[in-house]
């Protein structure tokens, strides 16, 4: 097991692996920040036209860690609300995740694509090994 120091209050704690949003936190720490999440996310399906710098204020939540927690989308912002983000790739404004629907697609398009190049090419390959490992025959 490691022992790490925690990002949020500089204790010593076992850190036991993982990549979630609170890997470098303690416990307490963690704990502590899921109840500030469920705050921001009561005051939000309460105030639902409440702008991000409301809701840290009122929640004592950096603007910073909501917005983290809307591209995670572990927040889901409904369409009255004022809060949103911008698209990473485009930045046009969306209501959570990193990138936009047109975006998302581009990308899967393109990564669809170069999957297809990359089987087409292994294909090309293992036919001219298999015509260069045949068997042959010389007349003596």
């Amino acid at each position: 097991m490691e022992v790490r120091n925690c990002k949020m209050c500089g204790r010593l704690f076992n850190f036991v692996g993982g990549s979630g949003p609170y890997r470098n936190l303690c416990p307490n720490c963690v704990e502590r920040m899921e109840d500030k999440f469920q705050d921001v996310k009561e005051y939000i399906d309460e105030h639902p036209a409440a702008t991000i710098n409301e809701v840290s204020e009122e929640c004592d939540v950096s603007a910073r860690q909501i917005e983290q927690w809307i591209r995670q989308e572990r927040l889901m912002i409904t369409e009255g609300s004022s809060i949103g983000i911008t698209c990473e790739r485009c930045g046009v404004s969306i209501k959570s995740g990193r990138f936009c629907e047109r975006c998302k697609n581009k990308m899967a398009n393109n990564l669809g694509s170069m999957y297809g190049e990359s089987n087409a090419a292994v294909e090309n390959m293992e036919k001219r090994a298999r015509a260069e490992a045949k068997m042959r025959y010389f007349d003596s």
